[in-house]
C-alpha cells in the first residue's frame, strides 16, 4: 500500500464543551499537529453522550469513537464525568457481548489546558485504529 493509499480511519470524538473541546482548541491554536482522522463533536458534558450514540456511530461505519471529558472531580456539572465513567464500563461489556471490538471505543479525561494531551490521545488512538483496520461492523444487523 503506497503512502497515498494509507488507511485513514474515521474517528468520531464527543468532546466536553468545558474541558476537552477547549483542550482541542488549544492544540489547534498552538499549531500542534494531530491526525486529521478526528471529527470533533462538541457536547455540553461527557455525560450527555448517550451510549446509543456511540453504538450507532460504530455500527454506522465510524472506525473508532472517542469520548473525552473533564477530569473526575473537575466536572462543570459536578458529577457528570462519574456518570460517564460508569456508563462507559457497562458499554464496553455490551459491545463485547455483541461480538464487536471494544478496542474501537475510548474514554479519556482531557482538561482545557491539556492541548498536548489531546494531541497524544488522538494520535495514539488513531494509530491503534489503523492497526485494527477498517470497521467490519459497519451496517451489521443484530437480531
Amino acid at each position: 500500500m503506497s503512502k497515498d493509499e494509507e488507511f485513514m480511519p474515521k474517528i468520531l470524538a464527543f468532546l466536553c464543551n468545558w474541558c476537552s473541546y477547549a483542550g482541542a482548541d488549544l492544540a489547534g491554536t498552538s499549531r500542534l499537529k494531530y491526525p486529521p482522522s478526528i471529527l470533533p463533536i462538541r457536547v455540553m458534558c461527557s455525560s450527555r453522550v448517550d451510549p446509543l450514540f456511540i453504538i450507532k456511530a460504530y455500527l454506522g461505519g465510524a472506525d473508532g469513537v472517542l469520548v473525552a471529558g473533564c477530569h473526575p472531580g473537575d466536572c462543570h456539572y459536578e458529577k457528570g464525568n462519574y456518570y460517564t465513567r460508569r456508563r462507559f464500563v457497562m458499554l464496553k461489556e455490551v459491545v463485547k457481548g455483541l461480538g464487536l471490538e471494544p478496542e474501537r471505543i475510548r474514554l479519556s479525561w482531557i482538561s482545557a489546558s491539556e492541548g498536548n494531551k489531546y494531541v497524544e490521545v488522538t494520535t495514539e488512538f488513531t494509530e491503534k485504529i489503523k492497526k485494527l483496520g477498517k470497521n467490519s461492523a459497519k451496517n451489521k444487523i443484530f437480531l
